[in-house]
C-alpha cells in the first residue's frame, strides 16, 4: 500500500471520510479510499460523550489512532489539535502519533483549549508560536513519511488574507500539508488554492452544514487542493440511523420492519472478524 506520502507526491487526490471506532474504520478501509481521517470530533463524542472542545486528552487521541492504525490497510490521518500543551507536549504528541503508525499529524494554532473548527469563539495563538509548534513538530518526527499537517483557525476571527498569510509562513516553516480552517464561500476556497497552492499540499475539511460550503472534490482538485476530509460524513450518518432504528424499536416493541438500512449477523460477524475465530478453534479444538 502507498503511503500517504507518495500518494501526494503522485498528485493522486486524497478523499479521506471521517473514522472515530473500529467499526467505522474498517467498513472505510475496505472501500475505495485512499486514506482515513481519524476526527477528533467524532472520537471525542463516540469515546467519551464529550463535544470537541479541548477535552479529550492526548492518551485518549493516541491510543485511539493506535488501535485504528493497526487495524486498518490504508494510510491514517489524525487530529491532534494544539498539541495537548505546550512545546514538550507537542513533540511527545508527534512521536506519539507517530509510533501508532499516523501518516500524518493535524496541529492547530488555537488557543488552549481548543475548539471544533465549526463553532464560534476559536481564538488562534500569535503567529510566531504556531511557527515553533512547526518546527518543534518537525524536528520530532523520526521520518518524513509522517507529514505535519499545520491548521489555521484565523478565518473566523480575523479575515481570510490573515488566514492566507499564515498558511503561506506554515509553508515556508516546512510544513507538508497547510488547511486553512472554515472558508465561507466557494470564492474563498479558489482564492486559498490561488494563494498557497504550490507551496505545500493542501487540505479542505467539508462538513456539511457547517461554516463552510460542500465543494467538490473536482473543483477542489482545479483550484489547487490536494485532500479534502469529511469528518462527519460516517458519525452525522451514524448518528440519525441509531436514532430511527431506536425509536422503530421503541414504538413497535420490536425491530421487524423497520425502514432502517441494517447489516444482518453475518455481515457483523465478517466484519468483526469471526472468520478467523472458527479458523482458529477448528485448528486448536478445546481438549
Amino acid at each position: 500500500m502507498p503511503t500517504l506520502r507518495a500518494l501526494l507526491a503522485s498528485s493522486e487526490f486524497i478523499l479521506a471520510p471521517g473514522v472515530f471506532e473500529m467499526m467505522s474504520a474498517r467498513i472505510a478501509d475496505r472501500m475505495g479510499f485512499k486514506a482515513l481521517y481519524m476526527t477528533g470530533y467524532g472520537v471525542s463524542l463516540s469515546h467519551l460523550g464529550l463535544a470537541d472542545a479541548g477535552l479529550v486528552t492526548y492518551r485518549d487521541m493516541v491510543d485511539r489512532a493506535r488501535t485504528i492504525a493497526s487495524g486498518i490497510s490504508k494510510p491514517l490521518i489524525a487530529d491532534a489539535d494544539t498539541g495537548f500543551g505546550g512545546l514538550i507536549n507537542i513533540r511527545e504528541t508527534v512521536r506519539g502519533y507517530e509510533a501508532a503508525g499516523v501518516q500524518a499529524i493535524q496541529l492547530e494554532d488555537q488557543e488552549m483549549p481548543k475548539k471544533c473548527g465549526h463553532t464560534p469563539n476559536r481564538r488562534v495563538v500569535p503567529l510566531k508560536d504556531m511557527l515553533r509548534r512547526i518546527e518543534v513538530a518537525l524536528d520530532a518526527r523520526r521520518s518524513t513519511e509522517c507529514l505535519i499537517i499545520a491548521r489555521t483557525d484565523a478565518r473566523t476571527a480575523h479575515g481570510l488574507d490573515e488566514a492566507i498569510a499564515r498558511g503561506k509562513a506554515f509553508a515556508k516553516a516546512g510544513a507538508d500539508i497547510v488547511f486553512v480552517e472554515s472558508p465561507e464561500s466557494e470564492e474563498e476556497f479558489r482564492k486559498v488554492g490561488a494563494e498557497l497552492g504550490g507551496a505545500a499540499w493542501l487540505l479542505a475539511n467539508m462538513v456539511p452544514t457547517g461554516r463552510s460550503p460542500v465543494v467538490s472534490q473536482k473543483k477542489l482538485a482545479e483550484y489547487g487542493f490536494s485532500i479534502a476530509i469529511y469528518p462527519s460524513a460516517g458519525m452525522s450518518a451514524a448518528c440519525a440511523a441509531l436514532e430511527g432504528a431506536y425509536s422503530h424499536l421503541l414504538a413497535q416493541g420490536s425491530t421487524e420492519q423497520s425502514p432502517v438500512p441494517a447489516w444482518d449477523m453475518n455481515r457483523m460477524h465478517e466484519l468483526s472478524g469471526f472468520a478467523d475465530v472458527w479458523a482458529f478453534e477448528k485448528k486448536y479444538p478445546e481438549v
